[in-house]
C-alpha cells in the first residue's frame, strides 16, 4: 500500500516539511497574515462552503464503502475517520489554544483580520485543526481505495493521488483563509490525519485476504 500510494504520501510529507520550515522561520502572527490576507469575493464564497465538506462528506464515504464496497474498506474508512476525530478532540481539550480572532485580540488588538461574511467564527480549541485532520484522513482513505482499483493504470493512479492531495491542502488552507486556524494548527491536523490513518491501515491490512474483509453487504446474489 505504501508503494501504491507513494505519490500521495510523498507529497504529504513534503507539505509537512515545507510548512514546518515556514513555522520555524516566520512568526506566528506574520505567517497567518501573509496567508489569509488575500480575500476576494470568489474566495470568500468558495472557501466558506468548501471547508464544510470535511463535516459531512466523510460520513457519505464511510457509509458508501460499508454498503457498496468491500466491508473491510468500510471498516478502515470508519476507523480512520473516528480515530482522527477522537485524537483531535483529545488534543484540542488538553491544549485549549486560542483561535486567530482571540489571539490577535489579545496580542495585536489594532489588527483587523480579513473575514468572510456569513462565517461563524470560533474563539478557542484551535490546535489541531479538525477540518484539516478530516480532509487528510478522507483523502488518504479515498486514495487507498482508488489506487487499488487503478493498480493496472499507473498514470490515472498518479493523477488521482495528486488531485486528492491538492484537495486536502485546499481544505487545510480554507481554515487559514477564514481565520479559523493558524498554520501551526494545519500542520498538526495534517500529521494527525496521516498518522492515525496509517495506524488504522497497519492494524487492518493484515485481514485483506479474509472473507469478512472482502464481503459486500449489498452485492448482487
Amino acid at each position: 500500500m505504501i508503494k501504491r500510494n507513494g505519490i500521495f504520501l510523498g507529497l504529504s510529507l513534503l507539505f509537512i516539511l515545507v510548512l514546518g520550515g515556514a513555522l520555524l522561520m516566520v512568526a506566528k502572527g506574520d505567517l497567518h497574515l501573509f496567508l489569509c490576507d488575500r480575500h476576494t469575493p470568489f474566495g470568500d464564497t468558495f472557501f466558506r462552503y468548501y471547508t464544510h465538506i470535511a463535516e459531512w462528506f466523510p460520513y457519505i464515504v464511510c457509509i458508501s464503502l460499508l454498503l457498496f464496497g468491500r466491508l473491510g474498506d468500510g471498516v478502515f474508512a470508519s476507523s480512520a475517520m473516528l480515530g482522527t476525530t477522537l485524537v483531535t478532540q483529545i488534543i484540542k481539550h488538553i491544549v485549549v489554544a486560542p483561535r486567530p480572532l482571540t489571539w490577535f485580540g489579545q496580542h495585536f488588538p489594532d489588527i483587523q483580520l480579513p473575514l468572510a461574511e456569513g462565517v461563524k467564527m470560533n474563539f478557542w480549541y484551535s490546535f489541531p485543526s479538525g477540518h484539516t485532520t478530516s480532509f487528510f484522513a478522507l483523502s488518504f482513505v479515498v486514495c487507498y481505495v482508488a489506487t487499488k482499483e487503478l493498480k493496472d493504470k499507473p498514470v490515472w493512479s498518479a493523477v488521482v493521488q495528486v488531485l486528492l492531495f491538492c484537495l486536502a491542502v485546499l481544505g487545510g488552507y480554507s481554515r487559514i483563509y477564514l481565520s479559523q486556524h493558524f498554520a501551526f494548527d494545519i500542520f498538526g491536523g495534517t500529521l494527525v490525519g496521516i498518522l492515525v490513518s496509517l495506524l488504522c491501515y497497519a492494524i487492518l491490512h493484515r485481514y485483506e485476504d479474509k472473507k469478512w474483509y472482502n464481503y459486500r453487504v449489498l452485492a448482487k446474489k
